[in-house]
């Protein structure tokens, strides 16, 4: 089991976006009873109708350096994920940027949103409407030069208090989460 659970982690921190994205809406599907979507607008609906998007982002440590020619094989080196991947616990010893990006408020009712730790995952859910007026999440709209109704948050060292406290739905460990998928 101990051996199924490091290859099930790094393979979740190891998938490209569209791919990893897809194991966090299969995720929240199971843990909520929710059903997918028939429309691609949004992801998923709830037993009330609702329209559900799910946006998560891998913990990581931010780089300590800007890729230049002089430190290239050292910044591809020290990228892998074992280097860089954080447990919660970690979190005030090193400097990180989750981007929960490519929000379109206008296009669903609730977020389930969070982030991937190297121990646990962190569960929140948002109402669309809140996203655009809560201050505190710092959403910015302007996430592509002329998008139109697309933005986006960064849960970070500064943020995630915030998040944890106003929207956090739960925690899920990995060993939950890999029994939620092999069931």
């Amino acid at each position: 089991m101990e051996k199924n659970l490091k290859h099930f982690k790094e393979g979740i921190f190891s998938l490209n976006t569209r791919r990893f994205g897809k194991i966090a809406e299969i995720m929240i599907k199971k843990l909520y009873d929710l059903h997918d979507s028939k429309d691609n607008a949004y992801d998923l609906i709830d037993n009330d109708g609702n329209k559900v998007e799910v946006k998560f982002s891998t913990v990581l440590k931010k780089s300590s350096s800007s890729i230049e020619e002089d430190n290239i094989l050292e910044s591809i080196f020290e990228a892998n994920i074992e280097n860089r991947v954080l447990s919660y616990a970690m979190i005030k010893e090193y400097l990180f940027d989750s981007n929960i990006q490519q929000i379109k408020t206008k296009e669903f009712d609730v977020l389930y949103y969070g982030c991937f730790f190297e121990d646990r995952v962190m569960i929140c859910k948002i109402e669309a409407n809140k996203i655009p007026n809560d201050p505190d999440i710092m959403y910015s709209n302007k996430q592509h030069r002329g998008n139109d109704g697309e933005g986006q948050f960064h849960i970070n060292n500064k943020t995630i208090d915030y998040h944890v406290e106003e929207y956090l739905e739960d925690w899920i460990m990995y060993e939950e989460l890999l029994k939620l998928f092999e069931d």
